[in-house]
């Protein structure tokens, strides 16, 4: 490999135009191209041009995350070298509707692609090893599945069709691309039409279908308790806690004992208050709000302290770790700790003494934090707020702790000001949420929009898992090698999504650039609040988001993007969260003198917790539309105006103002042309009239159908 020119070591700013991904891609780039050559973090930043401290961090960083993924192996200390690849890889199957599939594969720098005569029965998500293909036909590698080294799931939840001589289950997930056939004595007592969950027992080479046994009869098909229990099953989240697990629960020790109370800072006299949802159950945070002899204020963030009553390892921790999440579905939320735990021993209710572990800020009026030392603590909530009272104690003046709430807010205030002018986005989504009667049946859509008190308590939060981060993670003379910790890592945005989003506002009236990494939040902001009110702003705020990466759990820090915080973490709700139980668990660990704890074991535990939260927030987005095709059912025929939130080569999705809910026009329902995608405008255009329809557009609409066999509704177009 030929030397490059030593270039003059500098703080240098960073580069704006390099995103974690596309680092990443460098490297495995550069060691492609000198696969026998060993490279340091500098001589790798050398070639890559790089030659500021803070992007070399982020290389030697990404080469540690490379050497942990066994794609580079540490020959010598510090110096990494490709591992050579086979023709032969293992990777994950992404299933498309088409049957056909792609491979992601750490071992290949492209997704493969296996056409469907090549799947070997292979179904989505399955771990699968792959031969490549020597073909130049695609841009990108191909391949055909060899041999099925795990099966993602070997239960799928569905539709039984039964008739009088076999049967076969419909599968609920639209991944999965063939029935499941079940013999008639294997129905396990299901009938016609009912949900069920059914076990794949074998595949046989030359059927085209799986066998399978029905092992749970759900219930009654578009019940919304049945379908609720599907989304869950279908997603991989048990709804009950095993027996054994919810005995443990309840023979545990939960009595606070004199000891714990000396173990800890006793705060139980201090000023302290909760505030949540009204329907809330678990209240895992409070504050606490105190005067100090010089003029400063004491401000306790107070986290309910699970990790004190889980132990690792123990009967829970194995439930939880497996869960990961807790799960908001429309009409119940299903707990990652049992309830004895979650509702009760570690929920920071009101006049209970509770154990917690506490950030203490020392702060100005403005906003400013002096000081701040995170300790375990015992507490006392004096007050249970809901939002919609605490936000009336803060316009007014006047209530329980009107003092404190009313100080807290005008810091509040400050601290989000403050944020935002450091490049921190703001993305203030309105939160649609049903209004189910009795019978768990959708009466009515209510929005809810954030007010002071809602962001009030998201400020503190923010400022407890940001100081947490820094004080285990920034590099400084008394840290110069930070230990292994959990971080909520959020990577920049695409270069070239910005590009395309510069270029089609430029077609609004609206002049902004995003070249420069000092430029984009401020400009997104700017642009968010310009467009408040226009026809244009769903449009354009919805594309804004599409720019930005999606936020995960790593021990490796890139810093959160969105936030504009170069550590930040997750510290604030371990009774839903397991990444907080860990964060827990490592901060007492180096309070108390800890080494460093294994990275590897806890990436792999990042990597756990960032895909069950992927799962847990698909199955809510499930939950949330069967609730509007079952509501919608009371509305078909009737006229709506909405806005286009989505266009395919299929078809347009509009968005109805009144209500939210999304339905879907088909191009070919729509009369006087023939309409095809122009995807790079974002619009559908008509072949022959040039009529066009772009995302943000306000339309009138006539709801045709509710379907709750495919979870779709549809629409006829009126107007423009």
């Amino acid at each position: 490999m030929a030397k490059k020119k030593k270039t003059k070591k500098g703080k240098g700013k960073p580069n704006a135009k390099i995103s974690g991904k596309q680092l990443k891609r460098a490297l495995l780039n550069l060691f492609n191209q000198n696969p026998q050559e060993a490279l340091n973090y500098k001589q790798a930043s050398a070639a890559l041009n790089i030659d500021n401290n803070h992007d070399r961090k982020l290389v030697a960083n990404q080469l540690e995350q490379l050497k942990a993924d066994k794609t580079l192996k540490e020959v010598e200390r510090g110096k990494y070298k490709l591992v050579v690849k086979k023709a032969v890889v293992t990777g994950v199957v992404d299933m498309t509707k088409s049957g056909s599939a792609y491979v992601v594969s750490e071992e290949s720098e492209k997704d493969i692609y296996i056409p469907p005569k090549f799947m070997y029965n292979a179904l989505h998500g399955d771990t699968v090893k792959v031969f490549i293909l020597a073909r130049k036909k695609r841009k990108g590698p191909e391949g055909q599945i060899t041999e099925i080294v795990k099966r993602a799931k070997t239960e799928f939840v569905g539709t039984i069709e039964a008739s009088k001589k076999f049967a076969f289950l419909i599968p609920d997930d639209q991944k999965m691309p063939v029935d499941v056939y079940v013999p008639l004595d294997k129905l396990a007592g299901a009938k016609d039409k009912q949900k069920v969950v059914v076990k794949m027992t074998d595949w046989p080479k030359d059927a085209s279908s799986p066998f399978g046994e029905v092992i749970k009869v759900l219930g009654d098909a578009y019940k919304p308790a049945t379908e609720m229990d599907s989304i869950l099953h279908t997603h991989g989240f048990p709804e009950k806690f095993p027996a054994h697990v919810e005995k443990y629960a309840a023979d545990l020790p939960i009595k606070i004992t004199k000891k714990d109370i000396e173990e800890r800072l006793d705060m139980r006299e201090v000023e302290t208050f909760t505030i949540d949802p009204h329907d809330a159950k678990d209240f895992d945070d409070a504050l606490s709000f105190e005067k100090l002899e010089n003029g400063k204020y004491r401000v306790g963030v107070h986290i309910a302290d699970v990790s004190h009553y889980m132990k690792e390892g123990d009967v829970l921790d194995k439930e939880a770790v497996e869960r990961a999440t807790s799960v908001y579905l429309v009409d119940r939320v299903v707990p990652m700790l049992p309830e004895i735990l979650s509702n009760n021993v570690c929920s920071l209710r009101p006049n209970e003494e509770k154990l917690t572990f506490s950030v203490l800020f020392e702060m100005d009026e403005s906003g400013k934090v002096i000081d701040f030392k995170p300790v375990r603590t015992v507490t006392l909530s004096d007050t249970r707020f809901t939002y919609e009272e605490a936000q009336k104690v803060i316009e007014t003046g006047k209530g329980k702790h009107a003092e404190a709430l009313t100080t807290l807010n005008k810091m509040a205030v400050k601290m989000r000001s403050n944020r935002l002018k450091n490049g921190s986005i703001a993305f203030d989504k309105v939160e649609l949420k049903f209004v189910l009667n009795e019978d768990k049946e959708p009466e009515s859509v209510v929005f809810k929009a954030q007010k002071e008190a809602n962001k009030l308590i998201e400020e503190f939060m923010l400022l407890a898992n940001k100081s947490i981060a820094e004080m285990i993670g920034k590099v400084s003379k008394s840290n110069p090698k930070p230990k292994t910790f959990i971080y909520r890592i959020h990577d920049k945005p695409d270069p070239q999504k910005l590009r395309d989003l510069s270029t089609f506002i430029n077609k609004f009236g609206y002049k902004y650039k995003f070249a420069k990494e000092s430029e984009i939040s401020k400009n997104i902001n700017s642009l968010l609040g310009e467009v408040q009110g226009k026809r244009e702003e769903t449009m354009i705020e919805t594309l804004a988001i599409r720019t930005m990466a999606k936020a995960e759990y790593s021990t490796g820090n890139i810093g959160h993007y969105g936030l504009a915080f170069p550590h930040y973490s997750h510290f604030t709700s371990p009774i839903r969260r397991y990444p907080d139980v860990m964060v827990h668990r490592l901060l007492a660990d180096y309070l108390n003198g800890a080494e460093s704890a294994d990275r590897d074991r806890y990436e792999s535990l990042c990597k756990h917790c960032s895909e069950m939260e992927r799962k847990a927030v698909e199955a809510e987005r499930d939950s949330t539309k069967f609730f509007q095709v079952l509501y919608m059912q009371e509305y078909v025929g009737e006229e709506f105006n909405g806005v286009i939130s989505g266009v395919t080569e299929w078809g347009i999705y509009v968005e109805l103002i009144e209500n939210k809910c999304e339905g879907m026009i088909r191009l070919r329902d729509i009369s006087g042309d023939y309409f095809y995608l122009d995807e790079k405008h974002h619009r559908i255009l008509g072949h022959n009239t040039s009529r066009s329809y772009q995302l943000g557009d306000e339309i009138k609409i006539k709801v045709t159908k509710a379907d709750l066999v495919n979870k779709r509704i549809d629409f006829e177009m009126l107007s423009q």
